[in-house]
């Protein structure tokens, strides 16, 4: 009889050492982290040495050891499981208006700002800068595309803060500071802050000149610099945590722009009340929202009634952020494409030496690369405009809202072909491939959908005329690399010059000055190899309409090896 005082458990048998493990776990890929997303990318070192951007090297190799990090990942994850919150008012019943983040959200901000990837175009003082800087921006799309949005219009809230010396001699060393401060207080009381952007209402959409806000002087003084009161309902409010905000409001003068500060300087909160956080498909670790002002001051930025041209200097390089942004969304899909299906065997190969699967991931490649050509090159011709390149101007005028439409368009196919590379795996929360997704197409809506694109397309070259012979130039840099291109270029020109039936077919038209440009740019900077895939499945009818279609005698394994992330961790059973 055993002994009453006996421990009970040792009269059960001891359990095999490991643990719960049921069986043995093989075929499977690891995490894709603990690389370098800069200096393991072929392509994007490429750029930085053409460009050149070696004063920031090391700042840029930080970077990208950051964004590929695990903790990274973990952070991104858990910022976007655990949604911002509204908190209208404290316990006390006193209005607050304040956005609850998770502790992970804060931590990519700090992350990224330290990296300046909001500002180092405007405080480097150094040649190519706003490369420099997409190259950041790049990188942290594929780290957590959701802190994106608030660094993007705090970059691009610049050029409009400086038609305003005296705000911007106030506002421009706060927010373009490196040190994150996630404190919601007035700026006096801060280290760094950033800027918010809201320009559409419900009955208006993109039609701004629709717009109801009212503003009116506060003083018996108007004019640039000035206060204006300002009331009325904003129905895309983004970043309401932020300390500065760009609006349009009308006066008796017509649609004017203003600077809306979060708090006053007396310590007191601005009249910009929060009504409700936006329940998005995707972007969730982003606030957006519906807000209301009632009596909220702001200050007049440029001349009364010339808001939209004032609005534009700034939305003019959200559009350059989203076309980079969408082109590393795209990279980070390509990445972990290629590393699931070269750690997955099936039918006794690895899936990546499978034909058709090999087909598949070369012609994401092709789109990538030729997607981040494009959105560099824009980068450039910001950086040449700013050194007073006037052809390089009217270059990034008519050639930033074309690569906006065409990588924001081409990001939602590419991130779901390369989700359905993983199979099932791509389709669970676990990993980054179902967040990926949902991001996607909000490049594509924000600051105007692919119609609203398209036509600023047809603006720009009926507004500035000279941009098309420039942009025409430009894709005959490649002349003679290829007869495919030439005869499109030809074609393109024709169409161009035939105005009167441009708007019905403006999407086409955009499309093709999207292809040809890449195309131009793979011939004259990439390896023959994808030069020759690209212009013989984009231009030369060998392509179809979904990706790995690639014809017979192209080499696809160089296409997908120079796309390989170099440093990447192994597969457990490669």
């Amino acid at each position: 009889m055993a002994d009453a005082g006996a421990d009970p458990f040792t009269r059960f048998p001891s359990l095999p050492t490991d643990g719960y493990a049921t069986h043995e776990v093989m075929n499977q890929a690891t995490p894709l982290t603990g690389h370098n997303a800069f200096t393991g990318d072929r392509l994007l070192t490429e750029i930085a040495a053409r460009e050149p951007v070696g004063w920031a090297a090391a700042l840029l190799a930080e970077a990208g050891r950051t964004v590929a990090s695990a903790h990274v990942a973990a952070l991104a994850r858990d910022a976007n499981r655990y949604a911002p919150e509204l908190r209208t008012h404290d316990r006390f019943g006193h209005r607050i208006d304040e956005i609850a983040f998770h502790p992970a959200w804060h931590e990519l901000m700090s992350l990224a700002i330290g990296h300046g990837t909001h500002s180092l175009a405007w405080t480097a003082g150094r040649p190519s800068a706003h490369v420099a800087r997409g190259i950041l921006s790049y990188l942290w799309n594929q780290g957590e595309s959701g802190i994106c949005c608030p660094l993007g219009m705090t970059y691009s809230a610049i050029p409009a803060l400086r038609l305003q010396p005296e705000l911007a001699a106030v506002w421009e060393p706060f927010i373009v500071s490196t040190r994150y401060d996630a404190t919601s207080a007035p700026m006096q009381r801060k280290t760094g802050g950033t800027v918010g952007m809201t320009l559409t209402e419900k009955q208006a959409g993109s039609d701004l000149r629709a717009t109801q806000t009212t503003a009116r002087p506060a003083g018996p003084r108007r004019g640039p610099g000035e206060a204006y009161i300002i009331d009325g309902h904003k129905w895309f409010f983004s970043a309401p945590q932020s300390d500065l905000f760009v609006t349009l409001a009308r006066t008796d003068r017509g649609l004017s722009c203003f600077l809306l500060p979060g708090w006053l300087a007396d310590g007191t909160r601005n009249r910009l009340l929060i009504q409700r956080l936006k329940d998005k498909c995707g972007n969730r670790s982003n606030a957006s929202s519906e807000i209301e002002y009632l009596g909220a001051l702001g200050w007049l930025v440029g001349e009364e009634g010339q808001g939209i041209k004032v609005a534009l200097a700034m939305t003019h390089l959200t559009r350059l952020d989203f076309a980079i942004g969408s082109a590393g969304l795209m990279r980070r899909a390509l990445s972990e494409a290629i590393h699931h299906v070269t750690s997955r065997r099936a039918f006794q190969k690895r899936l990546i030496d499978q034909p058709l699967m090999q087909n598949v991931v070369a012609d994401l490649a092709l789109e990538v690369e030729a997607a981040t050509l494009l959105a560099f090159r824009l980068a450039r011709a910001v950086d040449d405009e700013q050194a007073g390149d006037s052809d390089a101007g009217l270059l990034a005028r008519i050639g930033t809202p074309v690569g906006k439409f065409w990588n924001c368009k081409r990001a939602v196919s590419v991130v779901h072909e390369a989700m359905e590379c993983h199979g099932g795996n791509g389709f669970i929360e676990d990993g980054p491939m179902a967040r990926l997704y949902r991001e996607a197409p909000l490049n594509g809506i924000w600051e105007g959908s692919g119609n609203v694109i398209a036509l600023d397309v047809l603006r720009a070259a009926a507004r500035s005329p000279h941009s098309v012979p420039v942009f025409i130039e430009e894709v005959r840099k490649a002349k003679g690399g290829d007869k495919r291109l030439d005869r499109m270029t030809e074609r393109l020109q024709d169409e161009l010059s035939a105005p009167q039936e441009h708007e019905a077919r403006a999407r086409r038209l955009v499309e093709r000055m999207a292809i040809a440009l890449q195309a131009s740019l793979l011939i004259r900077q990439s390896p023959p190899a994808l030069a020759d895939a690209f212009c013989a499945t984009r231009l030369g009818g060998d392509g179809g309409s979904v990706y790995g279609s690639l014809p017979a005698g192209l080499d696809q394994r160089a296409i997908v090896e120079r796309a390989r992330l170099t440093g990447a961790a192994g597969a457990r059973d490669a």
